[in-house]
């Protein structure tokens, strides 16, 4: 048997050319703005002052004190408040959007009509497009105490108008509607696309054995799907601590009123930085977030390979 010859890496290099060529922007971005910035979180450990020098100096320059800014989180009254508002919403956001998404793909795959179909994802997607401020000023225009869509129904109803903005009771309810309608096409476009590359013949047996639609749903459909919605569920958690700052900050306006149901640890963070320009306590609960979400990733990595080796990531 003839012996394979050994290709070098120059050699490689250059047979996959346009390949690299192709991905060599996503990797200088990622050079510059996410790998170079990590060898800042030193910032998180230091007295952190701002130097007429620039950046560098103010880094060697600053103070040393260790663990002294982490205490911004835990010693503080707000801690458990702002810990449970991030990990409860973000549980709860988590499970609402992979159930909306994996129904409204489900549901677009069963439409026979192609144009529709086109039609009402490019309608599920514009919100997604949106920034938080436009919807916050969406939001206001339903909400708005005095001129306020639902107040003006309300009392043309003869009911009393609610003060959204002082009243926390609906909040909750509130973030999680705005949450899936923003995100539903977005999320749903992977698990259509998952739906549409399931074996036709699955479903060919399936009907020849008598099932029926909700049954080759229940059982070819969703069993077909979950290697991606268990990569998808991996993903999400490693950012389960870390809330999306424009919801929170933008929907009720920053409201002190609303401050026991809206406050989670972005919000908190740009408060206190605000407050107090420590910019070495807003980086050690931002490197806070970041290490928790590394440990919650890996964990559930560990568990699902456990059960579902071929469901993991690694």
């Amino acid at each position: 048997m003839k012996k394979r010859k050994k290709v070098s890496f120059w050699q490689n290099v250059w047979r996959y050319k346009a390949l690299i060529l192709m991905a060599l922007p996503g990797f200088v971005w990622f050079i510059f703005f996410f790998y170079i910035p990590v060898f800042a979180n030193v910032v998180a450990f230091k007295d952190f002052h701002i130097s007429p020098n620039g950046f560098i100096d103010s880094l060697v320059t600053s103070k040393w004190v260790g663990f002294e800014n982490f205490k911004f989180l835990f010693a503080s009254k707000d801690a458990w408040l702002i810990t449970r508002n991030t990990i409860a919403y973000n549980v709860v956001f988590l499970a609402f959007n992979l159930f909306f998404a994996i129904a409204f793909a489900i549901i677009m795959s069963e439409l026979r009509n192609k144009k529709l179909v086109k039609v009402y994802h490019t309608m599920s997607l514009l919100p997604y497009f949106l920034s938080w401020v436009v919807i916050g000023y969406f939001l206001y225009a339903f909400l708005s105490p005095d001129k306020g869509i639902f107040n003006l129904w309300l009392t043309n109803n003869g009911k009393n108008p609610v003060n959204w903005y002082t009243d926390p009771t609906w909040w909750p309810l509130i973030f999680v509607v705005m949450n899936v309608w923003k995100s539903l096409g977005y999320n749903s476009i992977i698990y259509y696309a998952s739906v549409m590359g399931i074996d036709p013949t699955y479903y060919e047996a399936a009907m020849v054995d008598g099932a029926s639609k909700w049954q080759q749903i229940k059982n070819v459909t969703i069993p077909q799907i979950v290697p991606m919605m268990m990569v998808l569920l991996i993903l999400n958690i490693g950012g389960i601590f870390r809330a999306d700052f424009g919801m929170f900050y933008n929907l009720p306006r920053n409201n002190g009123a609303l401050y026991q149901v809206t406050s989670v640890l972005d919000t908190y963070i740009y408060n206190g930085l605000t407050a107090t320009g420590d910019i070495g306590m807003s980086s050690a609960a931002s490197l806070y977030q970041s290490v928790v979400g590394a440990i919650l990733l890996l964990g559930t990595n560990f568990v699902v390979r456990r059960i579902e080796p071929d469901s993991a990531l690694f």
